[in-house]
């Protein structure tokens, strides 16, 4: 068995028992450069998918259902960005941002989440078919960035008190982004039904602050395994469990195989008219900026 690195893309859960707390952190590199190679994003909104794409892992993480999907999308109405989307599925991600170039370059170099997104939303979907168990959250895209946007949905969906953190950056070595979410869970441990949560329970305002003094350098410390950070703010703790932790790639479920079998359930008047001048039906993958061409007869 190939031993995962905790350096850089991978995804690693936290119990901290006496608290009754629970934690994810997360790093991605290389994947997370193989992501936005094909895209050509101006720095912004690859800054924006970033730190998207590593709140995707901390969250789809936590699915205890191998084949689960976990998808976070963020969507607007006649904002500068329009849609944000990513998923997670095995330890694969991916995502896409879908934008209006011209009104992104009059926001200037360093724009808002709200400028960015004016009034929008958030929604967040757990999908875990060995478990029959699929549910979606809801709530208004608010706070200065995608960390606090995704506190408010822990608060305001699932009334969990959380702490989520993110940052990412690019440097000589290419892009890196680090992320740590820690939740409250009452009387409901790992392994156990959580039966009720006190949003002023004195046990989680000492979690809350002890990770939330995470530097976003810490995040992003290609050098720092995540196990030595979570032992640099949790040590003074008498018990804190590590997980088995998850290996991050770069994932996309499209191919031309798999497009053909979509494309041949449409009616063949339907599947007529998508053929081009060149005789061949081209769809465009959002997620991986690639294009494929099928031929009809295939369809």
């Amino acid at each position: 068995m190939t031993e995962i690195s905790l350096k850089t893309d991978v995804a690693l859960g936290v119990t901290v028992p006496s608290r009754h707390a629970r934690g994810r952190a997360a790093r991605i590199g290389p994947a997370l450069d193989q992501i936005l190679a094909n895209h050509g994003y101006p720095p912004v909104l690859e800054q924006l998918l970033a730190e998207a794409l590593v709140l995707t892992a901390l969250l789809g993480s936590l699915l205890k259902d191998p084949s689960g999907q976990l998808t976070i999308q963020a969507q607007t109405e006649a904002g500068i960005v329009d849609l944000l989307v990513c998923d997670y599925l095995g330890g694969e991600l991916r995502g896409y941002v879908r934008h209006d170039p011209e009104r992104l370059a009059e926001a200037g170099p360093n724009p808002t989440l709200f400028s960015l997104f004016g009034r929008g939303y958030l929604a967040i979907t757990f999908d875990q078919p060995a478990m029959n168990e699929r549910y979606q959250g809801i709530v208004p895209l608010e706070g200065e960035g995608l960390a606090e946007a995704a506190q408010s949905y822990f608060a305001q969906s699932e009334q969990i008190p959380s702490i989520v953190r993110l940052a990412a950056k690019k440097d000589e070595r290419g892009w890196v982004a680090g992320g740590l979410m820690f939740q409250h869970l009452p009387e409901g441990e790992e392994g156990r039904d959580r039966l009720h949560t006190r949003l002023d329970h004195p046990e989680w305002p000492h979690v809350a602050v002890l990770v939330g003094s995470v530097k976003p350098e810490e995040l992003t410390d290609r050098d720092l395994p995540l196990d030595d950070l979570i032992w640099r703010l949790l040590h003074e703790e008498p018990e804190v469990r590590t997980l088995p932790p998850v290996a991050l790639a770069k994932g996309c479920r499209c191919s031309p195989d798999y497009i053909a079998s979509v494309i041949a359930r449409f009616p063949p008047d339907e599947r007529a008219a998508m053929v081009g001048e060149d005789g061949l039906i081209r769809v465009d993958c959002a997620f991986c900026a690639s294009s494929f061409p099928i031929a009809a007869e295939a369809a």
